[in-house]
Parts: structure tokens; sequence; C-alpha cells
């Protein structure tokens, strides 16, 4: 008889990146646990825009590519092809430009999209108005990118759950991991507050608590808690098509200085914003959702009302229509950014069998099914795929 807390890989960490690369290892055969302290998608995977996509392959796919557009097939696959219901839509997404400066900005940078083979267009805000109605007509305009998406980031991180145990993998939710111990022979025995699981390769997928999950291990994994928070109206008829954002904070961070105590990409530096953010779109169940603000605090998951009063005049400036809706809920997440704004995937050089991944920041959902992949294939084969190299752990986890 088969000991089921015996396994091949143990997965720590039951969001889209942890359930992703199990249900990839389980295609490849691979005997896999995965140990969630919560339940599926109960942290940042479960409670973001469901935003997916970007601009495309190019025609010298980087990892960016890989992350984005394989996710992209990943989950258009998930619906498509097997048949999970995760709300899967592909759309395309529009960005609201505000001023002259930045329309001149982002000319440039999709100028430079199309010569790279990348999927990018500016348009009027009349051309804009043609294809989603309520959007604003005294912006200078919005760059379109047709091969972004969404889906229903609950659904789908379930269904990647499910079809992970579909292929034998073992799901255990409401296992807090309380150690992590390298036996001799190099495999892994690992102590939850439900029992004792053993495995040869261990991957940490934990999204924000990398840094206190390496500290169990003696290692540092340089991810700071970023809080993300999100509100929502009532449902309404269908108003808005794209998953809809704006220019201004793209704009303003290729303005900044690189800022050492800070990672890159936030809308705060200390209790100061530095611009405004924002993403979002309408659901399936009519409700219109928003967010954006990212703000280094801790694992704190009050929603800030005066940050989200900042985002919904932001959301208004793109779509009137926002600004006479009430909000009837809002909530937070904490995202796992890394110092130098690069993900962190692979081998961790100080132990044997020992991977994470970690560090995809506000974009977790969009590019962890391809993450996973990626990795999946690295612990399977042996061999790092060559875009990976960039992430390695080994630039930045140390032993303390």
């Amino acid at each position: 008889m088969v000991n089921s807390n015996e396994s091949d890989v143990l997965v720590i960490g039951g969001g889209i990146c942890g359930v992703a690369t199990a249900f990839h290892l389980a295609q490849l055969g691979q005997r896999v646990t995965v140990l969630e302290r919560g339940e599926i998608a109960s942290e940042a995977s479960g409670v973001n825009a469901g935003g997916l996509g970007g601009l495309g392959w190019g025609n010298n796919p980087d990892l960016q590519s890989y992350l984005t557009a394989g996710s992209f097939e990943i989950f258009k696959t998930l619906q498509l092809d097997m048949g999970y219901d995760i709300e899967f839509m592909a759309p395309g997404g529009l960005q609201g430009i505000h001023t002259a400066e930045q329309w001149d900005w982002v000319r440039d940078r999709v100028h430079n999209y199309q010569m790279h083979g990348y999927h990018a267009e500016l348009l009027t805000s009349r051309e804009t108005r043609a294809m989603e109605p309520e959007t604003s007509e005294s912006l200078p305009g919005f760059m379109y990118l047709p091969k972004r998406g969404k889906a229903n980031p609950t659904k789908a991180t379930m269904a990647f759950s499910d079809a992970a145990a579909a292929l034998g993998a073992i799901i255990k939710t409401g296992h807090n991991v309380e150690g992590m111990t390298q036996q001799q022979d190099g495999s892994w025995q690992v102590q939850t507050n439900q029992g004792e699981f053993r495995a040869k390769t261990l991957v940490l997928a934990v999204g924000a608590w990398s840094r206190p999950v390496g500290d169990m291990l003696g290692i540092e994994i340089p991810i700071a808690p970023i809080k993300g928070q999100m509100w929502a109206t009532a449902p309404v008829p269908p108003s808005i098509f794209h998953l809809s954002g704006s220019m201004e904070s793209p704009f303003d961070w290729s303005q900044q200085s690189p800022d050492n105590n800070f990672p890159p990409e936030i809308t705060h530096h200390g209790d100061t914003r530095v611009t405004r953010h924002l993403y979002g779109g309408q659901s399936r169940n009519g409700e219109i959702i928003f967010g954006g603000d990212r703000q280094l605090v801790g694992y704190d998951y009050t929603p800030d009302a005066t940050g989200i009063e900042v985002n919904r005049g932001h959301a208004s400036e793109i779509i009137p229509l926002v600004g006479k809706l009430p909000i009837v809920r809002t909530w937070a997440g904490i995202m796992p950014f890394s110092m130098d704004g690069k993900p962190i995937i692979g081998k961790i050089p100080q132990f044997d069998n020992l991977f994470v991944l970690t560090g995809l920041a506000s974009s977790g959902f969009g590019r962890g099914p391809m993450s996973g992949k990626l990795l999946a294939d690295y612990i399977h084969t042996g061999h790092p795929a060559p875009v990976l190299s960039e992430v390695d752990p080994a630039r930045c986890v140390i032993f303390k």
C-alpha cells in the first residue's frame, strides 16, 4: 500500500502558482501533494481583478512574453479544451491616457512594441468609444492591447487544483507547515499541524509569505508583502467589456529612480502616494470591480478608505459611469514583490531538491500558470528553460 503522506514532490502553497505547478507535475507523471494552510485560492490568487495576457509573444519572446502569453494559452486550454468554467474571456484591454505628455510617451512605446512584434495600438477617444461606449470622451486617447483578457480568479485557481487532483495529485487544505527538515539522503520531511509528509523534492510557492517560510530554513528570500486593495459596485447590466486601466502609473514609474528600500512599481513610499494605479472591469455577475493601490504595510488586510476613493476617482476619469455607482464592498490582499522587480523561480542553490516560485508581484494570477509549467518542467527534467536564467534564485536568495 502506498503511503499517502509520501510523494515525489511536495508543494507548499495553494495559490495559483502552487496548484499550477502541481497540475503540470501531475501531467508529467509525478506524484504530487499540495499543502495549503487555508483553502485553495484563499489569499491573493482569489481576490484580484482576474486580468490576463499582455502584448503577445513578440518576435523574440523573453521571460515576460512566456509568462503572460504562455499563461494566457493555458487559461484558454483550461476552459475551451478541458471544460472548466473559469469565466475566461479575451476581449482585449484598454488603458487611458490622461495628458499630452503621456500621449507622446505612449505613442513611442506603442511604436517600439510594434517594431518587436508585440500587439498594441494607440487609439483616439472616439475610436475607443466605438469599442467601449462608456469610456470618457475627454481623455486624449487609450492604449489598446488586443491580447488581454480576464477570468474569475477563484474559479480558475480552484480549476487548476481540481485538474491536478483529477490526475492523481493530493490536495491538502488546512495544513499549516510548522517545520521542514532535509534528510541525509536529500529528501524532505515536512511537519504540519495535521501530520508529517515526505518527498524527494520540495517546492515553496507561498507568495507574500516567502520571507517567513525562508526563515524556517535559515535562508532569506527577499520578498516584500505589498497590500493591494479592491472595491466593487452592485451588479449592473453589461456596461464595460474590456479589461480597463490607466497609463498614469506606467508613465510615472518610468520617470522614477530606483529606491533600494522599496520594490519597483508600487504606489506609495511609506505613507506618501507617488502615483495612481488602476485596473479592473466588469465580472460575469455584473459587478464592476477596480483596484490598484500597492503599498508596503506588512500583513495588513484592512482596506484604506482614502485609497479606495482615490482609486474610484481615477476609474471615473476613465469610465464616468463608475462615479455614479455606489461601492458595496471592499477588500484587500497581500502580493509578493521582489526588490529587483523580477520573479524568483528555480532551484535554491544552498539545498538539494529545494525549489521556489514567488515574486510575481501584482500579476501572479495572470503569470502563475506558465510559471508553474516552467518550474514543473525544470523539476522533471533537471534542466531549467533558458528563459529562467534571469530569475534564478541564486541572484538574491542567501543563507542568513
